[in-house]
């Protein structure tokens, strides 16, 4: 049991609950992420992917079910401690990147560290080691303006990196990416499984990316299919 990184346990979300417009987006599901392990979760547009990846990031709270992170259990946390939990433990990349625009890269990544509560004589070196890593010893002192979609996407996950928690969750990873840059992206996520021992768990719509992952979570109307 030492091994399992996360689960989520009879997960629920209702939005507007008890109104004529009550949506269901999940609906008991539980699952675990185990350490070492890059997960896909895959499914049609509308079927609670997104809702799922909230909830399992504590980025919103539940209707019902509970997540437990490293041991935690969300639903014990107050908002502050769960804040806490994200800070350390988790690392987030988006399909939008969500980079400063007015922050170079190294910028960018030192930033996360402060977040994470890093001391600040070591947030620079270890940026810079990340995003040399990632491929971009040359892109240190460039703005996201000047960074391409996928160099983009590469600074944000050094960022993800930054705190060195176990658990990582990408949304969308490659949405804003060409077949040739996605492919790069989610082989370089995998090598970051295999080397550092992260859980990596990968909202995607494109299922022909589930074939560098280790296994694959299909989420059909609010339920494991």
């Amino acid at each position: 049991m030492e091994n399992i990184i996360a689960r989520t346990i009879n997960l629920e979300k209702v939005y507007s609950p008890g109104q004529h417009n009550e949506v269901k987006a999940l609906k008991g599901v539980t699952t675990e992420f185990r350490a070492g392990e890059f997960v896909a979760v895959i499914g049609p547009s509308g079927s609670g992917k997104s809702t799922f990846m909230h909830l399992l990031g504590a980025l919103d709270r539940p209707t019902k079910g509970d997540v437990e992170i490293a041991g935690k259990l969300l639903s014990q946390l107050k908002d502050n401690g769960q804040a806490d939990l994200r800070a350390k433990e988790l690392g987030f990349i988006f399909q939008g990147f969500n980079l400063l625009s007015t922050l170079t890269a190294l910028e960018n990544v030192i930033l996360a560290g402060d977040y994470a509560g890093l001391p600040a004589k070591i947030t620079a070196t270890r940026a810079r080691e990340l995003l040399t890593e990632v491929g971009l010893t040359e892109r240190f002192d460039h703005t996201p303006a000047e960074l391409s979609g996928g160099e983009q996407q590469r600074v944000a996950i050094a960022r993800s990196l930054m705190n060195d928690g176990r658990l990582i969750l990408a949304d969308e990873p490659t949405g804003e990416l060409d077949t040739k840059n996605s492919e790069a992206i989610v082989e370089l996520l995998r090598d970051l499984v295999r080397k550092k021992q992260k859980t990596i768990v990968m909202v995607t719509h494109n299922e022909d990316l589930t074939r560098f992952c280790d296994r694959v979570i299909k989420i059909v109307d609010g339920k494991l299919a």
